[in-house]
């Protein structure tokens, strides 16, 4: 059994398998659209953004190393309603990846330039997926699902190989356009031309151009948390050395596209007019690199897949995690025997992902859909480690900073400001999906035997979240107009507005904290770690 343990370098594999995946493809063009040569800013402001919240899961999951672990956070703390509202943010988000990435390779396949490739031009038409390119996106995502569906370690094995791949075409896309076409100039030579569009663009760009969507990635190393070798001390280094690889190759990645384009041709339709349906390939063919462009239309279709198939596992876990709390049906979560693999979570993941893409048919409308499904389940994060540090202060934590009283208040600030930027009306589109949620909760409660003093109870420890999505959604409308907002309350105060009451909902979510059967369930998975701390 020992053997199909994962470690440490397989886990920084499969991290990076994950964190690169459509996003470095799409991710550079759509925020230079945005915010001109800032969106440069823009990734750095969105690993700084992730960075600061994967800070306080880190100690969580160390603490609780257990598959599908970011499902069960909220409710050790704060009873089962927070806990399924966190699961299910966090699965919507997650179960919009898996289709995102089957969407990226079909739209890369739709542009092929070779002649007897013309059969593939009909996938895309307007920017969406069109119904013969449906049908070979869920050929993708059944394919994502099956390479789960026997083993971790086939798993392990192909994003391996994957990741090897993935890390290499970016490289040498960097590489090979500086030296084809370097134009530095496109920076700029003043603050104008290089913020053409000004400040706001470059916080937009976090969220709606899949910078924030591209991050995402690191809690996939949490949720297979019970099957890596040493979880005491590789969840932590795994995340920190997948996610510090990942940004580097991001920003290199951006600052590439923007000094490969011509400068004319900036002259000619600006930043905004920059349109390429295949971005990096479409740049290499008209710097002359014939060769490369075929490498990146392949690469096109490896980088999202092996993502696509990292995340058909982790969100499986979390779907099984969420049957394990019997507020979905239980079937769902039944781990099989032999290779120790949520199979029927898998397939229901696989169903609901192919009906998610049929509603859905864009990269940019299920990016947006996901980074703030995201931020929203992770602002349960911050608030659970702390009120952990009050209610538990002598469980076992293999990771613990003195600076997570301020790194935890930090993380809950920048998350609801990256939803912020996501912009009116897709912050109240993804909190009414997250709401809609809700009755199955009920649903289920009332079976297991409905009592409006236990239901009371459930409410008290997250009443302060969902007071705060309403909150959330009320700035977000009446916000400055740079953020789609009717402009009652103008940039940049509308930044300080949403810092100031996300301070006070996190204070309430912190004083909210309860002790339920989930609490006790946290000490057993807790006294699995096997940790001595050292001498002071």
């Amino acid at each position: 059994m020992k053997s199909n343990k994962i470690g440490l370098l397989q886990l920084v594999l499969l991290g990076l398998g994950s964190l690169i995946g459509s996003g470095w493809l799409f991710g550079s063009w759509e925020a230079t659209r945005v915010a001109g040569p800032a969106a440069i800013i823009s990734w750095v402001i969105g690993a700084v953004v992730i960075g600061v919240i994967a800070y306080t899961y880190v100690e969580l999951g160390t603490m609780f190393p257990q598959s599908g672990g970011m499902s069960k956070f909220a409710q050790y703390t704060h009873g089962s309603l927070l806990g399924f509202i966190a699961s299910w943010a966090n699965w919507v988000s997650l179960i919009t990846l898996i289709p995102i990435e089957a969407v990226a390779a079909v739209q890369y396949m739709a542009t092929w330039p070779w002649s007897w490739a013309n059969w593939t031009h009909h996938f895309l038409e307007g920017g969406s997926i069109t119904t013969p390119g449906l049908l070979v996106v869920f050929a993708f995502i059944a394919i994502f699902t099956l390479l789960n569906y026997w083993s971790v370690t086939l798993l392990t094995r192909f994003t391996s190989f994957i990741s090897f791949f993935k890390l290499g075409v970016p490289l040498l896309t960097i590489i090979m356009l500086t030296i084809a076409s370097f134009h530095p100039s496109n920076y700029g030579s003043n603050m104008h031309e290089f913020m053409p569009y000004g400040s706001a663009p470059i916080f937009a760009a976090t969220t709606v151009s899949g910078i924030i969507f591209s991050f995402n990635a690191f809690q996939t190393i949490i949720n297979f948390g019970s099957e890596v070798k040493d979880p005491t001390k590789d969840i932590s280094r795994g995340i920190v050395i997948s996610l510090g690889i990942a940004t580097i190759l991001y920003i290199l990645i951006q600052s590439t596209f923007i000094t490969a384009i011509e400068p004319s041709e900036i002259a000619k339709f600006g930043w905004h007019g920059i349109d390429f349906q295949s971005p990096f390939a479409d740049l290499a063919i008209l710097v002359g690199l014939n060769w490369l462009s075929i490498l990146l239309y392949t690469d096109a279709f490896i980088s999202p897949f092996g993502t696509g198939v990292s995340f058909a596992a982790s969100t499986g876990r979390v779907l099984a995690a969420m049957a394990s709390d019997k507020h979905i049906p239980q079937f769902i979560g039944k781990i099989n025997k032999k290779y120790g693999i949520p199979r029927m979570a898998m397939l229901t993941d696989a169903i609901l992902s192919m009906i998610m893409v049929s509603l859905f048919r864009s990269w940019a409308t299920l990016a947006a859909v996901i980074s703030t499904a995201t931020l929203i389940a992770y602002m349960t994060g911050p608030v659970t480690v702390m009120s952990l540090r009050e209610m538990a202060p002598n469980f076992t934590r293999p990771f613990k900073s003195k600076s997570m009283k301020w790194m935890a208040p930090l993380a809950f600030i920048l998350a609801s400001l990256a939803t912020y930027w996501a912009m009116w009306p897709t912050t109240i589109e993804v909190i009414l999906i997250i709401i809609l949620g809700l009755p199955f909760y009920f649903y289920y409660e009332w079976k297991q035997g409905f009592t409006w003093e236990k239901t009371k109870k459930q409410l008290k420890g997250s009443f302060w979240l969902l007071s705060y999505l309403i909150v959330l959604s009320i700035e977000s409308y009446i916000g400055s107009v740079e953020f789609n907002g009717v402009g009652w309350v103008h940039y940049p105060w509308d930044f300080v507005m949403v810092a100031f009451v996300s301070l006070a909902f996190y204070a309430w979510g912190k004083g909210s904290h309860l002790i339920t059967k989930h609490f006790k369930r946290a000490k057993k998975v807790n006294d699995t770690v096997d940790y001595e701390e050292p001498a002071e």
